[in-house]
């Protein structure tokens, strides 16, 4: 759906408004989570290594809150712990939870200020990128102030460095991984404070990893445990967060309902405008347009309190709020938004086939095929040879090919959109390929890049044979 965004912010970062930001210091986001997810392909990951890939690069743009790195690197660490405690993958992970982030404006990027979940990732925090300013940091703040030391020490030195790099920063959009495969777990604090202590046991962090909602998130997704809106954060306990999950995002889109491009913010706020994804930067909301199809909206998250802002269709916006039991539909006004139990997964794992599971920063069509007219126990061999039909046809369809406004497909190993009559191509990122993919909870078909030994299993999981054109 909308991550037709994504690829392009893997390798670019907002630009700079009205010339007042000094640089960009920007990196190709997707090869910071590539060695960990060959190592959990490796692992016997399969699916699930991919989306959760996605969720943790894309915390590496600009906008990102600063401990939705933290986030995804437990996320990361979870699934190991259910792969035999897999090595690689540990020290792969704890590595990426050091890696720098973007900065639109060459400052520092603000520490996460609470404790990971998981132990294995206790004390560690980012590394700064070398252009960046080592004593301001993102709001204007300098070295002091809450946010610009790591959670748990008094001072760092030197400025900018992390565990695995203690020398200082990184060179400016380099990856950590290749310059270490040392995540420097064992030691010291790196400056006059201690590590923290305070993380919750294992038991803690035995929740199953986020499967779609942070995949299908815009270029600056937003998840917080309170709106950035100013919401107040949720009371509820562990057994009830779901129900004030989906209460707080109708709240948030109530508040959303009332904004406009010119509304007053806060540096670093980030909100719907309209349909648009919205981000204050220098007091003054920069909008950035949904996808095709899709609206920006607050969506509770599923396996812990709190809401996130995404770019969805809005069918699957209502879906979302209406399983956490909240009524009235997106804001919390409406008497007629009913859920068809068929549109959501019984299990509530927030893995609808709405947003393919498998895509890696190209855009993603989620269109049933016209072919495709399958039983209800039969649908998923009759997605599998879909999806060999729509690859058959790619390997033909050259770029000069005509098209109807909006159609996606795949040219070559790029995926492509129909603009004005003519095919525009966006490369995939190292190591994947554009593909016809079958779904998985519904009859259909999704266009994405992905590895080619991951279309292929996904192809044969259907039980269709022939590989990925049938052929």
């Amino acid at each position: 759906m909308l991550l037709s965004t994504i690829f392009a912010l893997a390798s670019v970062a907002h630009a700079a408004p009205h010339g007042l930001l000094d640089k960009r210091i920007q990196q190709t986001i997707a090869d910071s989570t590539a060695k960990w997810e060959q190592a959990c392909l490796a692992a016997g990951g399969g699916l699930k290594c991919n989306p959760l890939s996605v969720t943790a690069f894309t915390t590496l743009l600009a906008a990102a809150g600063p401990c939705e790195q933290q986030d995804a690197a437990d996320s990361m660490i979870q699934l190991a712990q259910q792969l035999n405690n897999d090595p690689d993958m540990i020290k792969l992970t704890q590595i990426f939870m050091q890696q720098a982030r973007n900065t639109p404006n060459s400052v520092s990027v603000p520490y996460c200020q609470t404790a990971p979940a998981s132990p294995l990732l206790a004390g560690l925090f980012q590394c700064q990128f070398q252009g960046a300013s080592a004593t301001t940091f993102v709001g204007g703040l300098t070295v002091g102030a809450p946010g610009t030391v790591p959670f748990g020490l008094k001072s760092l030195s030197p400025l900018g460095g992390c565990k695995a790099h203690p020398s200082g920063p990184i060179a400016d959009g380099t990856q950590l991984v290749d310059l270490t495969q040392d995540p420097g777990v064992g030691s010291s604090d790196g400056g006059n404070g201690t590590t923290s202590t305070g993380a919750p046991s294992e038991a803690t962090s035995a929740i199953a990893p986020p499967c779609a909602a942070s995949t299908v998130t815009p270029p600056t997704a937003a998840t917080t445990t309170s709106s950035s809106a100013a919401l107040p954060a949720s009371t509820s306990s562990s057994s009830d967060f779901h129900l004030q999950n989906g209460l707080d995002a109708q709240k948030l889109n109530t508040q959303f309902n009332s904004l406009t491009a010119t509304s007053p913010c806060t540096e670093g706020e980030q909100a719907c405008v309209g349909t648009a994804f919205a981000q204050c930067v220098s007091g003054a909301f920069a909008l950035t347009p949904c996808a095709s199809g899709t609206v920006c909206a607050a969506v509770p998250l599923v396996n812990k309190p709190g809401t996130s802002i995404v770019c969805d269709t809005s069918s699957d916006i209502v879906a979302r709020i209406a399983a956490t039991g909240a009524p009235g539909g997106v804001d919390g006004s409406s008497q007629s938004d009913a859920l068809d139990p068929s549109d959501s997964d019984s299990s509530d794992s927030d893995c609808d086939d709405d947003e393919p599971e498998s895509t890696t920063g190209a855009p993603t069509s989620t269109a049933a095929t016209a072919s495709a007219s399958p039983s209800a126990t039969g649908f998923k061999a009759q997605n599998g040879l879909d999806a060999q039909k729509l690859n058959a046809q790619f390997k033909t369809l050259p770029a000069t090919s005509s098209c109807t406004e909006g159609e996606q497909a795949c040219i070559g190993t790029a995926f492509a959109q129909c603009v004005s009559g003519s095919f525009v191509l966006t490369p995939c990122s190292a190591g994947t390929i554009c593909a016809a993919l079958p779904l998985v909870n519904k009859p259909g078909t999704s266009i994405a890049c992905d590895t080619l030994s991951d279309v292929e299993a996904r192809i044969a999981a259907t039980g269709v044979v022939g590989g990925i054109t049938g052929l």
